[in-house]
C-alpha cells in the first residue's frame, strides 16, 4: 500500500440512490426515489464469488479477495457476513503489520491476528497476509534502540588527566616573564641558573592561567638539578597564594606537586629554589587537573525570555503580566497555572532532557509543579516534578527523563503557594551520555536479520499453518532514477512524514527480501504449514502506470531475478495494488488501459504468479479533477463499472491459467470525508449504505467474461 489505507466497513443508514441493500446485511427499509429506476438492475445480480463459476478455462485455484479491518470481521456481524458471501479470500489492512503487534519494548501481541484468522477459518475463507517486511507501519522506536549506540561501562573510580596549560622554552631568547630580582638564562631552549646567585632567589615559571576556584590542580617540570635538591612551588595569585615542596634529582626527571583549595579564576606559578647551591635545569612545566570521565553533557536546545507587556500565552484561568522581563505571579488564594513555553516554540526528540528555571521568590514556596506535556489528549505523555523554590534568587534543575517526542508545553504549577513568583527564562537541555559507539555496520546488520527472523518466527507460530500466502516484502521499489532500473526505496531520498517508517533495505541491502522470504519458509514449515502451499509475493503500487511506461514493474522483474540468483531464494508471484482512477477523458483512459494490458504482459512473461492486490478505483473528470462520491453521475459510474469489467477480463485474457492467483478488491465500500484513503471518493462495490453500486455490475461481468 502507498499509505496507511482505510478499510471502510461500517454500516451507515440513510438513503441510497444506488441498488437495493445487499441481502447480506440486516434487512432495512430504503424508500425508492423516482431516479432509482436505472439503478434496479443490480438487484438481478448474485454474490460474486459465483460468477467464477460461470467462467471455464481458469485456474481452479484462482482467489477472489477483499479488504477488511480485522477488528470489524471479528465482530462476526454485517462486514463478516458479506464477506463471507462474496469473496474467499481476505486481507486484513493493518492487523497483520509489524507495527500493530510489536510493542515500543518489543513484545508482541498476535491476540488480533490469531481471532481473525479462527473466525475466517470458522467461515471456510482463507486468509492473505499482508505484510511482512515493509518500510512503513514500523515500530520505529523499537527498532531504533535496537541498532542505537552502544553504552560502555565506566569505572566510577577512574580519573582522566585534563592538561590545562604547557610553558616550555624553546622558542624563548631570554626569560619570558616578569623578573623578580633574578633572571634565568634560556640557553638551547631549557630555562637554566647556571650556577647559585649567592642569594635567596625565586622566578616565575608559568603566567596567566585560567583557573577554576575550587578545582585541584598539579603542576609538572622536567627539570634536574646539578645535585639533588627542592624547591618552593607557589601556586595562585598575589594574596591568595598556596604553596608546596618539589624535589628533583640530578638525573632528568619528570617532578610534580598537588594543589587543593585554590580560590582564583586568574593564576601563576612561581619557584623559589631559595638558596639552593647548584646549577639547575628545566626542560618544560605543566598546569593540569583530573576529572572522572565524562558519562553525560548538556547539549541547550531551547532558551525561553519574556517581553514586558501581558501575558503572552494562552491563559489557563491565571494571566500574570511581564514585568522587568520576569512572569510576574502574585497568588490569589485560587489554584493556579500556567504557560511559560509553549509546545509550538519547544519541539523536542526523543531523549532525555533537564529543564533549568531561572525563577526568584518573594519567600520560601511550597507545593509548586511544573509539567511538560506533548498534547492534551488521553495518549499525550505529562511528566510533572516538585520544584524547590527558596527565598530570594533560585537557578532550579528539572530533570525529566524518557520524553518520547512532539511538542511540549512547559506549565509552571504555582497551585495554591502563598509566595510571590518571578519567572525570567526556562532553559531546556537534552542530556546525552557521552560512554558510547556507534554500532558497526555489520553489527546493525545481524540485529536486524535477528529481529526479522523474531518477527517472522512469531506471526508463522501465531497463524499456525494457516495463512498460505503472503506479501513477503511490500512496496520496494522506488521511482527512480528514470531511464534506468529504478532503485530500491531508502530513507536518504524518502520524502514526507517518515516518524513511522523504517527502511531494512538501508541495513541489510538487497538482501532485506532473501531475509524475511528465509524465515517465511523456514517457520511456516515449522508450525504445520504445508511448505508446497507457501506463496510469498512482493507487492507494489504504480505497476501499471503509463508515465513511465511500465518502468516500476520492469525494474521489480529485474530485481527478483536479482534476488533469485542466489539459487536459494524463490519467489512465488508479483503482486499489483493497482489503486487505479478512471478518467472521462478519452484519451486518457485510453492511455491507462493500455498500460493495464502492458502490465499483465510483463506480469505473465515474468512466469510468476500473478495478483492483483488491493484494486480500488476513483473518477477524474474530463479536466482531470478528482469528482467525490457526492458529485457522480450516472454516466460517470456507468464508466467506472467498465473499467472494472476491462481490468477484470484482462487479466483472465493475458495471465496464462496456470498464474491465476487472484484479485482482491481492497475497499468494500465508498472513503467517507475525512478517511485517511482517498477520503469521499466512490472507491468501493457498494456505497456507505451495502447497496449495490454500477461497479458491482461491472466487477461481476468481469468476473463471469461477459457471460
Amino acid at each position: 500500500m502507498k499509505t496507511n489505507h482505510k478499510l471502510w466497513l461500517a454500516f451507515l443508514a440513510g438513503a441510497s440512490l444506488t441498488g437495493c441493500a445487499d441481502q447480506e446485511i440486516d434487512n432495512y427499509y430504503v424508500e425508492k426515489p423516482a431516479s432509482i429506476a436505472q439503478y434496479e438492475y443490480l438487484n438481478a445480480y448474485g454474490n460474486l464469488k459465483d460468477y467464477l463459476r460461470q467462467r471455464t478455462g481458469i485456474n481452479p485455484d484462482f482467489k477472489l479477495g477483499v479488504g477488511v479491518a480485522a477488528s470489524d470481521y471479528n465482530k462476526f456481524g454485517q462486514v463478516y457476513r458479506i464477506t463471507n458471501a462474496n469473496f474467499d479470500q481476505i486481507t486484513a489492512g493493518n492487523a497483520m503489520k509489524y507495527a500493530s503487534v510489536v510493542k515500543d519494548n518489543g513484545e508482541m501481541d498476535f491476540s488480533t491476528v490469531t481471532a481473525f484468522v479462527e473466525a475466517a477459518e470458522k467461515a471456510g475463507i482463507e486468509v492473505y497476509g499482508h505484510t511482512l517486511c515493509w518500510h512503513e507501519q514500523q515500530n520505529v522506536k523499537w527498532l531504533n534502540g535496537l541498532i542505537a549506540d552502544k553504552e560502555l561501562d565506566v569505572d566510577p573510580d577512574a580519573k582522566n588527566e585534563i592538561e590545562d596549560a604547557v610553558k616550555d622554552f624553546k622558542n624563548d631568547a631570554k626569560f619570558p616573564f616578569y623578573v623578580m630580582g633574578y633572571e634565568p638564562e634560556i640557553i638551547n631552549g631549557i630555562l637554566t641558573v647556571p650556577e647559585y646567585p649567592g642569594d635567596w632567589y625565586q622566578f616565575f615559571i608559568m603566567d596567566g592561567l585560567s583557573t577554576v576556584p575550587g578545582r585541584a590542580y598539579k603542576v609538572t617540570a622536567k627539570i634536574r638539578g646539578s645535585k639533588a635538591g627542592e624547591l618552593n612551588a607557589q601556586f595562585g595569585n598575589w594574596g591568595a597564594m598556596v604553596e608546596k615542596k618539589m624535589s628533583f634529582t640530578d638525573e632528568w626527571s619528570e617532578c610534580s606537586v598537588e594543589f587543593d583549595g585554590v580560590t582564583t579564576e586568574s593564576s601563576f606559578v612561581v619557584f623559589q629554589p631559595g638558596t639552593y647551591d647548584g646549577k639547575l635545569e628545566i626542560e618544560w612545566v605543566k598546569l593540569s587537573h583530573t576529572e572522572a570521565p565524562a558519562v553525560e553533557v548538556e547539549t541547550e536546545v531551547r532558551v525561553k525570555t519574556y517581553e514586558d507587556g501581558p501575558f503572552p500565552f494562552y491563559a489557563m484561568g491565571c494571566e500574570p503580566p511581564v514585568i522587568n522581563g520576569c512572569i510576574h505571579f502574585v497568588p490569589t488564594g485560587d489554584w493556579s497555572q500556567f504557560f511559560i513555553l509553549p509546545g509550538g516554540e519547544n519541539h523536542l526528540d526523543e531523549g532525555d532532557y533537564v529543564l533549568y528555571l531561572d525563577i526568584t521568590a518573594s519567600k520560601e514556596a511550597s507545593g509548586v509543579q511544573l509539567t511538560m506535556q506533548n498534547g492534551w489528549g488521553g495518549d499525550a505523555q505529562a511528566l510533572s516534578v516538585p520544584v524547590m523554590i527558596s527565598e530570594g534568587h533560585n537557578n532550579v534543575r528539572l530533570n525529566f527523563s524518557g520524553i518520547t517526542g512532539g511538542d511540549y508545553d512547559v506549565i509552571l504549577k504555582p497551585q495554591t503557594t502563598d509566595a510571590t513568583l518571578d519567572v525570567r527564562s526556562v532553559t531546556v537541555c537534552k542530556v546525552e551520555k557521552l560512554n558510547k559507539i556507534p554500532v558497526s555496520p555489520e553489527e546493525k546488520a545481524e540485529i536486524l536479520t535477528n529481529e526479522m527472523e523474531r518477527w517472522v518466527k512469531g506471526m508463522m507460530e501465531a497463524t499456525a499453518g494457516k495463512v498460505k500466502a503472503w506479501d513477503v516484502v511490500n512496496e520496494a521499489i522506488s521511482g527512480g532514477p528514470w531511464g534506468q532500473r529504478y532503485d530500491l526505496q531508502h530513507a536518504a531520498t524518502a520524502s514526507g512524514d517518515q516518524s513511522n517508517k523504517f527502511y531494512w533495505q538501508d541495513y541489510l541491502g538487497d538482501n532485506f527480501v532473501r531475509v524475511p522470504v528465509k524465515f517465511a519458509r523456514q517457520y511456516f514449515a515449522e508450525n504445520g504449514g504445508n511448505p508446497e502451499e507457501l506463496k510469498l509475493f512482493i507487492n507494489d503500487y504504480n505497476l501499471e502506470s503509463d508515465w513511465d511506461d511500465n518502468q516500476k514493474l520492469k525494474s521489480l522483474i529485474s530485481w527478483i531475478e536479482q534476488w533469485e540468483s542466489d539459487g536459494v531464494t524463490k519467489i512465488d508471484g508479483i503482486g499489483s495494488q493497482m489503486h487505479i482512477t478512471c478518467y472521462m477523458n478519452p484519451e486518457t483512459q485510453a492511455s491507462k488501459e493500455a498500460h493495464v494490458v502492458k502490465m499483465l504482459e510483463l506480469m505473465a512473461a515474468s512466469g510468476k504468479l500473478v495478483r492483483i492486490t488491493e484494486l480500488d478505483m476513483g473518477l477524474c473528470d474530463e479536466n482531470g479533477n478528482t469528482v467525490k462520491t457526492e458529485d457522480q453521475t450516472f454516466e460517470q459510474k456507468q464508466a467506472m463499472a467498465a473499467y472494472y469489467k476491462f481490468v477484470i477480463e484482462k487479466y483472465f485474457e493475458i495471465i496464462p491459467p496456470a498464474q491465476q492467483y487472484g484479485i482482491c478488491q481492497w475497499a468494500q465500500t465508498d472513503s467517507p470525508e475525512g478517511s485517511g484513503w482517498r477520503p469521499g471518493e466512490p472507491i468501493g462495490l457498494w456505497d456507505s449504505n451495502y447497496s449495490r453500486k454500477p461497479a458491482y455490475g461491472g466487477f461481476a461481468e468481469g468476473l463471469a467474461g461477459g457471460k
